[in-house]
């Protein structure tokens, strides 16, 4: 036979006394991972922990004491028997749901986007200087409102904003709405924490603790939370409903350097469908890619990398459904893009400024469902919508930006 988990197969998962198995209908497998306290699975994107992941002993609801043998009844719902603890124990299935929360259009090389943008939100709605900006799949657009401590909220097709008001929310720098649509949000500058409100509740969960700021947040397929800590020079992450709300680190030591194992004040964060993480590494001029498992990254655009387009300042950083990147180039005031093509400038190419076609200092970006692009143009005080112009894959196009 071949080795298709663990040790002598390499980029699958490791493993410590293996002893129950069982496959879904599309053939990926779930696996007792006894010594490691664990139920682990696959899928299209690899390996996975899906029960016990904090990997200790123990008899809370979350944790097992030796697990023996696994089962799925007809519905999902995971039933393990947890040996020591002399126990069976029902793990509900939650979500099947294999939508994103947020929207990762696919572009054509060729793609454009008209020069001049609308303005969807001005200062005497989102106050000064904004820095998040959230577009869940039903294309509502959420910003956080920094000098009135509230959310902000357009329904699709909705030129009015709501304003959300949640308790003791101070200077917050950006949100994430998870596929049940609750919402997570930036507490870190006076009360040191990331908050959890239930869909259409005002009901608070604290579900990290943080030293500052967190500049991006994101959740990842696996339950992951994520946040970028600028001033601390680190991305911490955390298992979602783990117990615990106290990160580990997913990348930086703590200190400002460009070294593989060194961030210096990252800012927007994005982790794609493989775990890997994206960092917009904003004074080391460059976008960092950390694989999962990994604490070293290497340079995939910018400062050390073998691209040939120079980053002043990223601070944000997404995917499109292809991979391909789309970076805030902030103190170069505009917005790039990856294809099969290469890199290019997407809007903004014309400097910075205030005009329709211009940004000035721009924080973050966002696609909503029909592949517009909203950025918040922090230092005009607003929020610009560059729509789509052509997306046409069945034509030859040629461009001659200059980067």
């Amino acid at each position: 036979g071949i080795t298709i988990v663990g040790s002598g197969a390499p980029s699958t998962i490791s493993l410590n006394c293996p002893n129950g198995i069982t496959l879904d209908a599309n053939g990926y497998l779930f696996i007792v991972d006894q010594n490691n306290q664990r139920v682990v699975g696959s899928g299209p994107y690899g390996f996975r922990c899906i029960f016990g992941c904090i990997s200790v002993t123990g008899s809370a609801s979350n944790q097992f004491y030796y697990p023996r043998s696994l089962s799925f009844d007809s519905y999902g719902n995971l039933f393990i028997v947890d040996q020591y603890n002399s126990r069976i124990q029902k793990f509900i299935m939650a979500s099947n749901s294999c939508s994103l929360s947020y929207n990762q259009p696919t572009f054509c090389s060729n793609a454009l986007w008209y020069s001049n943008a609308s303005t969807f939100a001005s200062n005497s709605t989102i106050g000064s200087l904004p820095y998040g900006i959230f577009i869940n799949g039903i294309n509502t657009v959420y910003v956080p409102n920094r000098v009135s401590n509230t959310i902000l909220s357009w329904p699709q097709g909705s030129n009015t904003s709501t304003s959300n008001s949640y308790s003791n929310l101070s200077n917050p720098y950006s949100l994430f709405m998870s596929m049940a649509g609750d919402i997570y949000i930036d507490n870190g500058y006076s009360y040191g924490r990331v908050d959890k409100y239930t869909f259409n509740t005002s009901n608070r969960v604290t579900v990290m603790n943080v030293n500052g700021s967190c500049y991006g947040l994101f959740i990842d397929i696996s339950d992951n939370l994520y946040c970028s800590l600028k001033t601390l020079h680190q991305v911490v992450k955390l298992l979602l409903n783990n117990g615990t709300t106290i990160p580990t680190i997913a990348a930086g030591n703590g200190s400002a350097g460009s070294l593989s194992n060194m961030l210096n004040s990252p800012q927007g964060i994005y982790v794609d469908s493989n775990l890997n993480l994206y960092i917009a590494d904003s004074a080391n001029n460059r976008i960092q890619f950390v694989r999962t498992g990994q604490l070293n990254g290497v340079a995939v655009v910018g400062n050390g990398s073998s691209t040939n387009i120079i980053l002043n300042y990223p601070t944000g950083i997404v995917l499109d459904a292809n991979g391909y990147l789309f970076i805030v180039d902030s103190y170069n005031h505009r917005i790039v893009g990856s294809s099969s093509s290469g890199f290019r400038c997407i809007v903004g190419c014309s400097g910075g400024g205030s005009t329709a076609s211009q940004l000035s200092f721009p924080q973050s970006m966002a696609f909503d469902s029909y592949g517009n692009i909203y950025v918040t143009d922090r230092n005009n005080s607003r929020v610009q919508q560059f729509a789509l112009q052509t997306n046409n894959c069945s034509k030859l196009f040629l461009y001659n930006e200059t980067l």
